[in-house]
């Protein structure tokens, strides 16, 4: 009996083994016919964003497994707080105009005229005083008025002359305008007040948190009335935009790829369906195989990055998913674009 099964399990080991081969010559990269054929992923980058400040979140406008666009709105803060901050930042900011704009105007006319007159009756008091004072003087030397009389006549001319020219320098000053100093001073006043509500209003902005670019987002990670802190995430999202295949070439291969060369990207998802590619990337140095691919022979082999960028217009594509790329190695050289992409490479 152990005679006849010894047949089949010899049958068996060499399917097992003939079926490993052709897996690890599947797994290979190989060149046929000009044709290089690579193994990879489309690669998994992803991102979290947070608001810059605290603050209770008031909502979150997406959900998990949603395609966003870049600049979309993910999450907004109760922004209560910040509103009052900005309106009290715009009002000094107003005051501190107004009062530059004040200085820089000078002297109304009708404050020139105001001080003018002042300056006037003053100087016609003064002249007055002095007019009392001579004949109070006259009137001492022929003892026709007393020695006090002509003290009294002699201190109210005084004071009349010194009223006179604080009148006289307060119509100049006014005629003059502000000096130079208080007006520059009164510009750097409002100048840190324009900082100051740019600062408020840009943190009033960062009470709204949108999506830095194209993708799918993975998880919610804090949720309405929960409390978020800077840096705290609020959401993961894998980026799709722009998609790329990262895959591995070996060095016997590495000269006769360059960065541009057009490439067609196959999935098991979608049998008999290429997408266009390009090479957008290729790793100045060398690296040990990631342990990712399936064959020990090729993790120990020296090989290096590729990234192959893909066109997915109806959105096929998933991320991590397994592609094979395969670029003709006779292709012409590829005059690139001003983004990179070779100049025929248009996703449609």
């Amino acid at each position: 009996m152990l005679k006849n099964r010894r047949p089949v399990i010899a049958v068996i080991l060499v399917a097992i083994l003939l079926g490993g081969g052709g897996f690890w010559l599947w797994r290979a990269p190989s060149e046929t016919g000009n044709v290089l054929t690579l193994y990879g992923n489309i690669d998994i980058r992803e991102v979290q964003p947070a608001f810059n400040d605290s603050g209770r979140i008031a909502s979150v406008s997406v959900h998990e497994g949603v395609a966003v666009k870049r600049g979309q709105l993910l999450a907004t803060l109760d922004d209560s707080r910040y509103a009052a901050a900005l309106a009290q930042a715009r009002a000094q900011m107003q005051a501190r105009k107004q009062t530059l704009e004040r200085l820089q105007a000078g002297s109304r006319p009708e404050e020139i005229a105001e001080a003018k007159a002042k300056m006037d009756a003053l100087e016609a008091a003064h002249r007055n005083a002095e007019i009392v004072y001579k004949r109070y003087a006259n009137l001492t030397v022929r003892n026709a008025a007393s020695r006090q009389q002509l003290d009294d006549a002699r201190a109210a001319a005084a004071v009349a002359f010194h009223q006179y020219e604080a009148a006289k320098q307060t119509y100049l000053l006014v005629k003059m305008g502000p000096r130079q100093e208080d007006i520059a001073a009164a510009r750097a006043e409002y100048e840190a007040a324009v900082a100051a509500f740019d600062l408020a209003q840009h943190a009033q902005n960062d009470t709204r948190l949108f999506a830095p670019a194209d993708g799918i987002v993975q998880a919610r990670i804090l949720e309405p009335g929960d409390m978020a802190f800077p840096n705290a995430p609020v959401v993961t999202l894998a980026l799709t935009d722009p998609l790329w295949v990262r895959t591995y070439v070996p060095e016997t291969s590495l000269g006769r790829v360059r960065p541009g060369m057009a490439a067609r990207v196959a999935t098991d998802s979608y049998p008999g369906k290429t997408y266009r590619g390009w090479i957008g990337y290729l790793s100045p140095t060398a690296e040990f195989t990631p342990k990712t691919v399936q064959t020990p022979e090729l993790r120990a082999a020296l090989v290096y990055q590729l990234r192959v960028f893909l066109c997915d217009a109806h959105g096929e594509l998933r991320l991590g998913m397994p592609a094979t790329v395969r670029i003709d190695l006779d292709q012409p050289a590829p005059e690139s674009g001003p983004d990179g992409r070779p100049a025929d490479a248009v996703c449609q």
